[in-house]
């Protein structure tokens, strides 16, 4: 039998609101009726474009159409408490954008509204549903990775290397606190504790600020669509967030940690690789390269797994949905992501198998401590 309709909307056309659209038609029983965003003309183009029947400029007016069950909010960092709370107090459910809010004393207060109201929620830590992410945490689950020793690795982008890179991102105003930690440290962080199941429990961060000053256009990028932006194009701005660091941590097991984070690092795209080194085996993937997970041992010879659902373990099949050698990356793990959120509201589902306002809390509360250890120089306990 055909799951029932679910009519869902989004707030926010930039990068990350049409992927969610893209991922949600893909999805076959769920009907995306309406987007909204700042700018009227902008908004109205992008629903055009993205087969959108209604465009709103006002999320409040969005949130009083009755049709819309769902809200997915894809806005800026610091609309996110403000649009999330509005989401909930109008009984539709939500599906945030990380971070859920830029304080933990506002990520609480979501978590108990969205347990007043009995409504869904969801982050989107989107990693996590990559077909290989799944098998490692089946490798984990199943104990055959044995106890976990140390977790270590990167997220390294290269989009803020040049000092006339600029976005929103940088002004703590509209982010919060930290860029690069909150940004992607935020996504490792994530990732692997889902994998393992242990929790953070301290951090040691050491920030780096490496343009302290930038050169902000001094009108929106796509104004200069097509032509090369002079000297008085710019406006030099003083920069506070890090776009580096490092971050040692330990967890509950007392096992030990360490990861860096980088926007400036030349040639990087968008490189996540972890490491898990565990007493049985130790795996290892680079999600620039998501089909492919490597195990390692010490006795016998190491592994290569390759996405492929015929060799998977049942516990990752289900999101691996081309046979072997058929890539899946990036769009596909936001479809996954959503199709569980999704069946648990048409009520195909009992299980909340995604991360719900609760992860988003513990990963805001991971990077407030990382913000407060990179200021005073020592180690800080995550407070959950």
């Amino acid at each position: 039998m055909a799951m029932r309709t679910v009519k869902a909307a989004v707030i926010g056309t930039g990068f990350i609101g049409p992927a969610h659209v893209e991922a949600l038609k893909r999805l076959g029983f769920v009907e995306v009726v309406a987007l909204c965003g700042r700018n009227p003309e902008r908004t109205e183009q992008k629903a055009a474009a993205l087969g959108v029947p209604r465009a709103y400029s006002d999320y409040r007016k969005l949130l009083a159409n009755p049709d819309v069950e769902v809200v997915h909010n894809a806005s800026p960092n610091n609309l996110h408490f403000e649009v999330n709370q509005a989401i909930l107090e109008s009984g539709k459910h939500c599906v945030s954008e990380k971070p859920l809010t830029r304080t933990t004393a506002e990520s609480r207060r979501l978590v108990a509204l969205a347990q007043e109201k009995g409504l869904l929620n969801a982050v989107c830590f989107n990693y996590r549903f990559y077909p290989l992410s799944q098998q490692a945490k089946a490798i984990c689950d199943a104990g055959k990775a044995g106890d976990v020793y140390a977790i270590h690795g990167s997220y390294l982008q290269d989009w803020l290397l040049h000092e006339t890179d600029y976005s929103w991102r940088l002004d703590q105003e509209v982010s919060g606190e930290s860029c690069a930690v909150g940004d992607i440290g935020s996504h490792f962080c994530d990732l692997v504790t889902f994998i393992t199941g242990h929790t953070i429990t301290e951090v040691m961060a050491d920030f780096q600020t490496t343009h302290k000053v930038r050169k902000r256009p001094k009108a929106a990028v796509e104004a200069f669509a097509g032509k090369t932006l002079k000297p008085e194009d710019y406006e030099e701005v003083q920069i506070e967030s890090e776009d580096f660091a490092s971050v040692l941590f330990r967890l509950d097991n007392g096992a030990r940690g360490a990861f860096t984070v980088s926007q400036v690092s030349a040639g990087r795209k968008n490189r996540l690789v972890y490491e898990i080194d565990g007493s049985t085996c130790a795996i290892s993937a680079d999600l620039e390269r998501p089909n492919e997970l490597w195990a390692g041992y010490r006795d016998r010879a190491n592994e290569s797994y390759v996405k492929d659902p015929s060799i998977l373990s049942e516990q990752a099949q289900p999101y691996a949905h081309y046979p072997g050698g058929h890539p899946e990356g990036y769009p596909d793990a936001f479809k996954n992501l959503f199709l569980n959120v999704y069946r648990r509201i048409a009520g195909e589902s009992s299980v909340d198998d995604f991360p719900t306002f609760v992860d988003g809390h513990r990963a805001v509360a991971i990077v407030e401590a990382a913000v407060r250890s990179a200021r005073e120089g020592r180690w800080v306990e995550v407070d959950y």
